[in-house]
Formats: structure tokens, sequence, C-alpha cells
């Protein structure tokens, strides 16, 4: 909010679903302010901007607001936390609930005091009445009021001019320990916090939802494990346990010989390339205006794809469970814990009352990896095993192997031009996979769901809604002014391994496209790509970012290219709804691509945490750099093949470029998400540097070494 006005009767949508206030804030007996949110920590530093936001609305120092993140048993019950929504959803409703607890709690002392709350005023949580302080504080009268009560959004927020906390940097809260190695991580937990007798546990996978076990040599497998094991069986699902953590890992990793399955998956090579999805049978949509056949003018053509990809988390997936006296305490580093409760409750059999989900740090998160499946795994042991803690985590090639991973895109674009080579009409068509297969999205499920007695009825294919961003359709729609528009959406009902959310789902290659397409006209026209999109561009709010990253890069001293080194530009705002951002990149082709330089100028509206934006923003261009020269799902017989870090390689720190980044200052404008909205203008941008430096255009992601030297000699 930009002014000190009531945000009227219409509440957040976090604090419509969750409008009792005592399940956001709570006034602590050590004088603190405890506030709940259900979005949770993965390296975004969510926790520290909604610290920002509650202490600036209660007017406490920082050090005086505590955070409870993805607790059911405690906190509100916001979902996932995905999609770049966290502070425009989480953090509006958290100004909106602090603004009230202000307002009650300073009712309450005027009452106290006998005079107008007009003349009332806080202080790091002590008011005063007329300047004077006065022997009250929110401590003092917050058992005074009946914190069960539903919010109105009636209260005055405060006015962006009065903001003394947030818009500042504030150092990460989460930081320190994780690099003084403390033990935060959900892998760190042990008996001695508590959770009594601990078994370590691995698992065996199926390979396909339809594989069944036919056999399992225990006798083998417990012979490599040199050690105590338990087995755990029902139907397909099989844990090995032991309280010694190497034992129960030799155990998993010998299972995978001495298991013999009927019905396994037999994936040809090829079904790892993008192509292979115009052969696999897809449900048709179409999302926009009518097609066009009789528009005028030249047509463009042009194919873009990108193929299957991993989170490729730096450590695998991990969780810990305990059944005792009939509830199930499940510790996880998934993206919602309240959905997590709800998912388990459903393949349990259990009433939600009786399970409690809290989140713990994990190795990283960007989208849907396997944080579910393991507390799953995690669960089904313990309910089978009361009165023990079992730790499950899963190996490393298990995680590559099995988690969900991005889709394979393969987008083809179709624009007729007007007389002045300004698109007049607009055919985008996809080919994808689904981009959610959560649990409990209606098209998801869990991997040990399918593999127990009981399974769960089959999920029906389905991607996101356009109204929520979409999935394979994210920013598919160009946000460039084009009279006639279409998405034609082939949606593939089931690719050769699990596909789901993964950072920006569909937008990475749909922006990759967009902007290629754009870089390519511009260039066939003899028109500068910069000023030709500024020339098709009537939101301010875009132009202003490619402006600043232009201006940044030294745009107006590119010279010709063809020569090995190129200078490229790619604009979008994620979703067509968050983030505004646009990436410059320099660099360099020789043998492979070399990233010299990257910048990245982004309107996020109001900016909470300056240096955390930055932080989301450099973060997401790196990762959008690695996908776009060097990451690929490859596989083959029974599953995935790139199951370590030389078959799967990413971006090294070697490889990582100097980054600049200029933030627009827009503080009068909503808090925009930024997570995600450097990732496919940093592809884009890329690829039309490699097209600058030489002269060839790269459509294929990843712009490995291979694809260059093709494209060349198909050039020759």
């Amino acid at each position: 909010m930009s002014a000190a006005q009531p945000t009227g009767t219409t509440l957040p949508a976090s604090l419509a679903a969750n409008p009792r206030l005592d399940r956001w804030i709570k006034f602590m007996p050590d004088e603190t302010a405890r506030i709940a949110t259900g979005k949770v920590e993965m390296g975004q530093g969510i926790v520290t901007a909604i610290a920002q936001i509650a202490a600036e609305e209660l007017n406490l120092p920082l050090e005086r607001v505590a955070i409870l993140s993805g607790d059911t048993d405690e906190g509100p019950d916001e979902v996932y936390t995905t999609s770049s929504l966290s502070v425009a959803n989480s953090g509006a409703a958290v100004r909106t609930v602090c603004a009230e607890a202000r307002m009650l709690l300073t009712e309450r002392a005027a009452l106290r005091l006998n005079c107008n709350p007009a003349e009332i005023s806080v202080e790091d949580g002590r008011f005063l009445q007329n300047g004077e302080a006065v022997d009250l504080t929110y401590w003092t009268v917050a058992s005074e009021i009946d914190w069960s009560r539903e919010a109105t959004g009636k209260a005055a927020v405060k006015a962006v001019p009065d903001y003394s906390i947030v818009g500042q940097s504030v150092p990460r809260r989460d930081l320190p320990a994780k690099l003084s190695g403390a033990p935060v991580y959900v892998h760190d937990l042990n008996p001695a916090d508590g959770l009594g007798d601990l078994l370590h546990a691995r698992t065996l996978r199926q390979p396909g939802r339809v594989a069944e076990l036919v056999s399992l040599d225990e006798a083998a497998i417990s012979k490599a494990a040199r050690g105590t094991i338990q087995f755990v069986r029902e139907r397909n699902f099989v844990a090995f346990l032991s309280p010694d953590e190497a034992v129960a890992e030799a155990a998993g990793a010998a299972a995978v010989q001495h298991a013999v399955w009927n019905g396994a998956r037999d994936i040809h090579p090829d079904q790892a390339e993008a192509v292979s999805l115009k052969a696999l049978p897809s449900i048709e949509r179409r999302i926009g205006a009518a097609p066009n056949e009789v528009a005028a003018g030249r047509l463009v053509e042009a194919t873009f794809t990108r193929p299957y990809v991993a989170h490729a988390s730096l450590a695998p997936s991990c969780a810990l469970a305990r059944f005792e006296d009939g509830h199930l305490t499940v510790w996880s580093h998934g993206q919602g814990m309240h959905p997590l409760r709800k998912n388990l409750a459903d393949v349990l059999g259990l009433p939600l009352d009786v399970i409690s989900a809290r989140h713990m740090d994990g190795p990283g998160c960007y989208g849907h990896n396997g944080a579910d499946d393991a507390a799953l795994d995690a669960a089904l042991i313990a309910v089978r095993m009361p009165g023990h803690t079992i730790r499950l985590q899963w190996r490393r090639e298990e995680e590559f192997g099995y988690e969900p991973v991005g889709p394979a895109m393969l987008v083809q674009l179709a624009v007729r031009l007007d007389e002045n080579n300004r698109p007049r009409d607009w055919t985008t068509e996809i080919w994808s996979p689904t981009h959610v297969q959560r649990p409990g999205s209606g098209s998801g499920y869990l991997l040990a769901s399918e593999a127990i007695s009981e399974p769960l009825a089959p999920p029906v294919v389905q991607d996101p809604p356009e109204a929520r961003g979409g999935g394979g359709t994210r920013n598919a729609v160009p946000l460039y002014d084009v009279p006639s528009h279409r998405i034609l959406h082939h949606l593939i009902e089931e690719a050769p391994v699990r596909t789901s959310a993964l950072r920006t789902l569909g937008a990475l290659p749909n922006v990759f496209a967009i902007e290629g397409l754009i870089d390519q006209i511009a260039i066939s026209a003899g028109e500068d790509p910069v000023d030709y999109r500024l020339s098709i561009l009537s939101d301010e709010r875009a132009c202003r970012v490619i402006e600043a990253a232009a201006e940044a890069s030294g745009w107006s001293e590119r010279g010709p290219g063809g020569h090995g080194r190129g200078l490229g530009l790619g604009f979008a705002r994620y979703k067509n709804m968050a983030a505004y951002a646009a990436i410059a990149v320099a660099l360099t082709v020789d043998e492979e691509v070399r990233l010299d330089h990257i910048w990245i100028a982004c309107d996020a509206g109001l900016v909470v945490n300056p240096d955390g934006v930055r932080n989301q923003l450099e973060g997401g261009a790196l990762q959008g750099a690695s996908w776009t020269l060097k990451e690929q799902v490859r596989m083959q017989g029974q599953g995935v093949t790139t199951l370590d870090w030389e078959s799967y390689p990413i971006l090294k720190f070697s490889e990582v470029p100097e980054v600049e980044t200029v933030l627009i200052d827009a503080p009068d404008e909503p808090s925009l998400g930024v997570g995600e909205c450097s990732v496919g203008p940093t592809a884009a941008a890329i690829g039309n540097a490699v097209a600058h430096a030489l002269g060839v255009r790269l459509y294929d992601m990843p712009l490995s070494r291979d694809r260059i030297i093709a494209a060349l000699l198909a050039e020759d």
C-alpha cells in the first residue's frame, strides 16, 4: 500500500482463506511478536522479508519479530510456496494482520488510559500518550484481546514514506547458521533432538507405475549391507532400515541389482528429445483468438525446443516421521506443509487432526522435487513401526532418477507481419507434458502411493489454468502489442517419465522462443533489436526495464557481431502479471559458450528487501544460464540415465560471470514476485547473444558445443 488508508473489506487471498488472527500473530512472554506464515524458506529469503513487513506495521525492531514458517499445528494454510507469490500474497496478509493487531492493541491501551486512540502512538512495542511514555506495552494488553476473531481488513496500514524497515537491505536470517555449518537442515535431525529411537531408511523404487515386483533376494541384500537390516514391504513398496545409516545406504544400493520386475518401463533414448513429443497422444485446446487463415503479410516461422531438465538440488530429498500414541509427525523440506498433511492423510487413511507436518530447511527446491515423496516414504514406514523415528533419505541416483523433472517443450511460432514489419497476427503452438503432478492437484501422485496395496485412483492429466499463469502456456502470450494472438496447446497425456513443476514452468522455453523470434524479425528488417522492441511496447514499465538493461550493458556500442563475441537481450514480465525483467548477456563462443557478463534490470514494484531481491534475480539468471547451456535429462530402458553430476553437469562456479543488477524504483506499486522473473529472459538473452556472435541462430537447448558445430556446418 502506498498511503495510510484502510485496506478495505476485501482481504488478501491468503488472509481470506485463513481469517482468524491467532493463526497469524501471537505476542510471546519474552516480548516478541511471533508471526506465522504458510510460506516456507527455500533460499528465497521469505522468512526475512515477512519479518520486515511485520516489524514495519507493528512498529517493532526487527529482532523482536520471530517467524514460524510451515507448521500445520499453529500456522495458516497458504498451500504451496510457489509461483513467486510469497511476498505478494503472504506479505499482503501479514501486513493487513499486523496493521489490525496494532489498531486493536492501541484501542485497548486507550481504554486503559481513558483517552482517545488518536492520542496513542507506538515505539518499539511501547505506547506513548501524546508523545509521552506510559507504562503500557503490546504485551501488557495483548492478553485482554480475543485473537480468535476474524480479520476485518479495516485497519490503516503504514504509508510508504513512513517506512523505515521495508525497503532496506537486511541480512537474511537463515544464512548465518547455514554458512557456519549449524545443524539446521532436515538432514541434521537426530535422536539428540528428542526424537527417540531413530532408524535410517532407504527404499527400492518402482521402475514405472505399472511395474510389479516379482522377486527380491533379501539374503543377497543383507550380505551386501554388511549389517543388521530390517525389511518393510507392502506390494511394490520396499524399504530397508538400520540404526546405522551406512548399512541402510548399502542395502538400498544393492537392492536395485537383486530385484526382478515385470512391466518395467522401456524407454527409447530418442524420447529424451523434445521433438519426440509430437508423436505422443495429447489433449488439444485453443486459447485466444480463432485462427486467422487469411491474414495478410509476410509469414515468419520458427521452432524452439527445451529438453527435460532436473531440479538438481545439491543434496537428495530427506524426511523424518514418527508415529506415537496414534499421532503422526512429519518433518519435511517440501513446499507446502498443509497440502502434505492432506496428501499423507489420503494415502494413509488417517484423519487430518492426527497428522502434524513441520517444515525444515532443505537442500534447495525449485519446484516439485522429491521432498513430498520422501515424506510419504518415511510416513509409510513410521505407521508400521510405532515409537521409532524414521529418517528416510533418498540416494543421489534415486533423486536424479525418480524426482519429477521439468517437462520437455516444443514451441512453434508463426507470425504475420504488417507492411512495417510489426506483428499483425501471432500463433504460438506448444507441445508439452503436464507441468503439475503435485499430489492433491487432481493430476498428481506420490510415488509410494502407486506402489502400495491400495493405490489411489490414477490422476487425470491437466495443466495449471491460465488464470494462475498457466503451465506449458506460461508466458506464451507476448506482452508486445499484437492485434491478434492465439495459443494452440497440445498437452501430452503421458510422458516417458514423471513431470511436474520446475522453476518458471513453461515460461523459460516460451520466452526463449518469443524473444528469439523478435530478435530475428528485427534483424531481418534491418532494425536494432532494442529499438524494435520499444516500438511495439505500450507498457511503460516494460520499456523502462529494457532501456535500463540496454544502458547498463552499453548496448549502443554493440557491433555487427559474427566474430565470436555477442551481446544479446531478452525481456519478459513473468506470467504477464509479476515482476518485469530485462536481461543483457555478453558472451564469447569458441569451442563452447563462455559467459562474460550479465546485466539485470527489474521492476518489482515495492521492494521489501533490495538485497534479497538482487539475490533472487541473480540466482534465477544463473540457473537460467545453466539450463540454457548445459542441462538435459537423458533416459533409456527403465528410466533416467543421467544419475550423477558427471552425466548431468550444471554451471560451475568457475563459469559464473560478473552480474550487475539495476532495480527500478517503484515504491507506489504493489510488490511483485521476483523469484522466477529473470530465468526466461536470461535464456533468451543468451540465445540472442549466441546468434549475434555466430551470425547463426540455435533453436534447441541446451546450446552445446555439438549443436553449435552442427548449426555452423548447416549454415556452410
